[in-house]
């Protein structure tokens, strides 16, 4: 196993930075966009919550996916 130098390092947090960034927007933007989907139709909001609930789960999973492979990639 070859040794990461300082330079590899910084790119590492700098990956991981993006991610995380990237992660939080897509989370609040699908919060967000929820809400207001049930505000506007409160008779449907049990489906709406419910599919935010698996897009968020999967967003999470390719983030700690993302952050693997940024803090131990090459």
């Amino acid at each position: 196993m070859a040794q990461s130098n300082v330079g590899d390092l910084k790119l590492n947090y700098i990956g991981i930075g993006l991610v995380v960034i990237g992660a939080g927007y897509g989370i609040g933007k699908l919060a967000a966009s929820a809400l207001e989907s049930m505000a506007r139709q409160p008779e449907v909001s049990g489906n709406i919550q419910t599919a935010m609930i698996i897009a968020a789960a999967l967003i999470e999973g390719f983030t700690f996916f993302a952050l693997v492979i940024c803090w131990f990639g090459p």
